[in-house]
């Protein structure tokens, strides 16, 4: 967990928020890409989501 926050700090670093709220909509839209958008080498060039896809066919 520490590193998740680590890693979210530091590539949002450079931006500037003008309210909470425009902070947390940041937040949100980026835990949303590092859940299911970025490719990861660990998982063969994927990203999440389409690795499950692809495990997801081979058992079904």
């Amino acid at each position: 967990m520490e590193s998740f926050f680590h890693l979210m700090k530091a590539e949002m670093m450079d931006e500037h928020f003008e309210n909470p709220e425009s902070l947390a909509q940041a937040m949100t839209e980026w835990i949303e890409f590092y859940n299911n958008r970025r490719i990861r080498t660990k998982l063969k060039g994927k990203s999440p989501v389409q690795y499950q896809e692809l495990a997801n066919q081979l058992v079904a």
